[in-house]
C-alpha cells in the first residue's frame, strides 16, 4: 500500500465518521440536510421531492427507498445508513426502521409552540446529527438577515393590502394558509398581513370550499402551485371562482411550488417568490396532483 492510499483511507475514515450516512423518508429533514451541505444516502418519493420541493437540489445519485409511509426496507438495509430521520407524521415506521438503523425524529409542527422557534431548533438537532452546528447557525442567522432585506425592500403599496395564499385540492377546495403555518410565519416576517384568521389545523392550514373566501374583498389572492390537473381549466368556466372579489379586479398572485411544510430552505424560497410576485405579473400555474404533509 502506498502512502497516498494509506493517506486517502485515513482522510476517507475521517470524512465519513465527521458526517454521518443519513436516510430519511421526510423532505422538511432532506432539504434541511442539503442546506447544510450533506447529502443523504435515501430520501423517500425522490422524484416527488424534485416536483414539490425543488430546491435546494436532490443530486441524482440520492437512492429512492420508496413511499414516505411505506419505504423499501430492504433496499434502506443496503444502504447501511448511519441514522434514519423521520418527523413525527412517520412515527409507526419507527420500530421496523430501528432494526435497520438507529433512528430519530425531529419535530417542526408541534401543537402549541411557535413555528419559527421549532424552525431554528429543528434545524440545529439536524445539524446536530451531521456534525454541522456551525453551519446550521451560518443558515440561520442568513435566513432571518435576507428576510430582514426583502421586508425593507417592499414598497408600502404592497405590505398595504392582505393576502389570503391558498394552494388548491381540486376546483371547488383549497388549502388556506393562516396560523401556524410556514407561509404565515414568513408573511410576519416580512411585515405583510395575512387575511386569513380563522382556525387553522394542525399543520396551519383550514380546507374550505371557495365560497369561504368571498367575503374577503380587500385580500390579495396568492395561489401556490402546483395545481391539481384540469383544476385551472375548470376554473376558467367556475361562476364561484370568477365571482371572488379578488379574481374579478384581477388581484391574483400565482407562484412556483414551495414546500408548504418545510424548513428553513422553504422558508427562504417562499419569501423570494412572493416578494418577487408582488412586483411582477401573476405566473402561469402548474398541472400537478397535491400530496398530503
Amino acid at each position: 500500500m502506498t502512502l497516498l492510499t494509506l493517506v486517502l483511507l485515513v482522510w476517507s475514515h475521517v470524512a465519513n465518521a465527521e458526517t454521518p450516512r443519513i436516510a430519511t423518508v421526510d423532505w422538511t429533514i432532506a432539504e434541511t440536510l442539503l442546506a447544510l451541505g450533506v447529502t443523504p444516502v435515501g430520501v423517500a418519493q425522490t422524484d416527488a421531492y424534485r416536483e414539490w420541493v425543488g430546491a435546494p437540489t436532490l443530486p441524482a445519485e440520492v437512492a429512492d427507498i420508496g413511499l414516505r409511509a411505506q419505504p423499501n426496507r430492504e433496499l434502506l438495509a443496503q444502504l447501511s445508513p448511519d441514522r434514519i430521520l423521520i418527523s413525527p407524521m412517520f412515527s409507526t415506521l419507527k420500530p421496523s426502521l430501528e432494526r435497520i438503523a438507529p433512528t430519530s425524529t425531529v419535530a417542526l409542527y408541534t401543537p402549541g409552540s411557535d413555528l419559527w422557534t421549532r424552525l431554528e431548533k429543528a434545524t440545529r438537532e439536524i445539524a446536530a446529527f451531521v456534525n454541522r452546528e456551525e453551519r446550521a447557525d451560518t443558515l440561520l442567522a442568513s435566513l432571518e438577515a435576507h428576510l430582514a432585506e426583502l421586508r425593507d425592500g417592499l414598497s408600502d403599496a404592497a405590505k398595504a393590502r392582505p393576502l389570503l395564499v391558498v394552494q388548491f385540492m381540486d376546483a371547488r377546495h383549497v388549502r388556506v394558509f393562516g396560523d401556524h403555518s410556514l407561509y404565515n410565519a414568513v408573511m410576519q416576517r416580512l411585515g405583510l398581513e395575512n387575511a386569513w384568521q380563522r382556525e387553522t389545523n394542525y399543520w396551519g392550514f383550514s380546507m374550505v370550499g371557495l365560497e369561504a373566501l368571498a367575503g374577503l374583498d380587500d385580500a390579495r389572492l396568492v395561489v401556490v402551485d402546483p395545481m391539481p390537473v384540469g383544476v385551472e381549466e375548470r376554473l376558467e368556466t367556475s361562476a364561484l371562482w370568477q365571482h371572488l372579489p379578488p379574481v374579478r379586479r384581477d388581484d391574483v398572485l400565482t407562484l412556483p411550488p414551495v414546500w408548504s411544510f418545510g424548513g428553513a430552505p422553504s422558508a427562504r424560497r417562499f419569501a423570494d417568490n412572493l416578494t418577487q410576485a408582488l412586483h411582477e405579473a401573476p405566473r402561469t400555474a402548474a398541472h400537478r396532483e397535491a400530496p398530503d404533509a
